[in-house]
């Protein structure tokens, strides 16, 4: 080597150990991820995971009482210690997938996807009951809900699927979609689990709206979805008392009274944190009805706040897509944040009193295992699949439509 190349490599070597951790001039892995990374959804998210904590925090000591017997009494935190380990094990597993290339997410949720369909199948003979509903496969910690899991990484699978009618329009991709789709509901309504069938079926038709299927069609699909409303309100009887609590009054409504009394009882600004005591009456308060007992400790101003929380995700992800060239990446983006977004409308429409109760959770603010590291599992592909490089115009995690 000549001098002039040993003073070129020695130049070099001297730069590359005075760049700081993190600045544009590293490219390690975890330098490359730290740049490529949407650090504003991060920030978005992370500010969820901390207002959830304290949520299950106040809303803990009410569970913890209902659920005490004369056998045993829980500690008044206990499901906050809980939470806060859940937490603790989803957060680096979110990273962690978020770290993956597009090729890889995408091979995860493939697998994911047949592993946990498997277990849906699973359910219906070996799960275990619940209030009447078989969703769950094992008991007390290692209670597994197959379904969660599934969630988001069915959306990635059948993103995968449709991205393929960019290569040959010819391709049956949309009825394939909608057979598995058909599948998936048909499980689900077996448990019997209407809120999660509405939420897969939902995401299924933004796909398909993405994807370029006509109107005609979706508007046939649209047709079939209030078929089957009506045909759950006619043959699913917890279905039907929900509706009718809802729409006419009819029927016992405790669980709908106690809400809005606890919802309102804040006023703007809240009791202050633990200071509520309509949560000591409301059924579920750690886990569907959260949103009330915030609104209750915290006010009506927090509850905006976290509704503005969780439009800026959606609004921050549907942005960072406008320049997206891979279709996959985009559908399967697009499908993750709907689904995200659809769940929390759900959950707060119905401690809203603007939709009847269906037992859904509010992302990353209820309590919950199986829901929140499949949460964190969701948001870790999202994370993954909106990654642009900021040293390349063209990323290197685009790819082909091989799996």
């Amino acid at each position: 080597m000549s001098e002039p190349e040993q003073h070129l490599t020695l130049a070099a070597h001297i730069r590359k150990r005075r760049s700081p951790r993190f600045s544009r001039a590293d490219r390690s892995p975890l330098g490359l991820w730290f740049w490529e990374i949407d650090r504003v959804l991060l920030s978005f998210v992370a500010a969820l995971i901390c207002i959830g904590l304290v949520a299950v925090a106040v809303a803990s000591p009410v569970a913890a009482q209902k659920l005490s017997t004369a056998h045993e009494t829980l500690s008044p935190y206990y499901f906050f210690y809980r939470q806060l380990m859940w937490v603790i094990l989803g957060v680096p597993l979110m990273l962690g997938i978020s770290m993956l290339s597009r090729t890889q997410a995408r091979r995860l949720a493939i697998g994911g996807t047949v592993l946990f369909m498997v277990l849906m199948f699973a359910v219906y003979f070996v799960g275990t009951e619940v209030n009447g509903a078989r969703r769950w496969i094992g008991s007390g910690v290692m209670r597994l809900q197959p379904s969660e899991f599934l969630k988001p990484m069915f959306v990635v699978m059948l993103a995968w699927i449709l991205s393929f009618k960019a290569e040959d329009e010819k391709l049956p991709v949309e009825r394939f979609v909608l057979g598995l789709t058909g599948v998936v509901a048909g499980l689900l309504m077996l448990q019997p689990d209407l809120g999660q069938t509405i939420i897969f079926v939902g995401s299924a038709l933004v796909l398909l709206l993405l994807a370029g299927m006509p109107l005609r069609w979706m508007g046939m699909l649209a047709g079939a979805g209030g078929v089957g409303l009506i045909a759950a309100y006619l043959f699913y009887e917890n279905a039907r008392n929900r509706i009718n609590i809802w729409l006419m009054g009819i029927g016992d409504d405790f669980q709908v009274a106690r809400a809005h009394d606890t919802i309102v009882g804040g006023g703007l600004v809240g009791m202050g944190p633990n200071a509520g005591v309509h949560k000591f009456k409301l059924p579920e308060a750690h886990t569907d009805y959260i949103f009330s007992v915030i609104g209750e400790e915290f006010g009506l101003l927090a509850c905006m706040a976290i509704v503005i929380v969780f439009l800026a995700i959606v609004v921050r992800v549907l942005t960072r897509l406008l320049d997206e060239e891979d279709q996959f990446s985009l559908l399967a983006a697009a499908g993750l944040v709907a689904q995200f977004g659809g769940q929390a409308v759900i959950n707060m429409a119905v401690n809203t009193q603007l939709a009847p109760s269906k037992g859904m959770t509010l992302p990353f603010i209820s309590y919950g295992g199986s829901s929140l590291l499949a949460l964190c599992l969701g948001m870790g592909l999202l994370l993954a699949l909106t990654r642009r490089n900021p040293y390349q115009a063209t990323s290197p995690y685009s790819m082909r439509w091989s799996v």
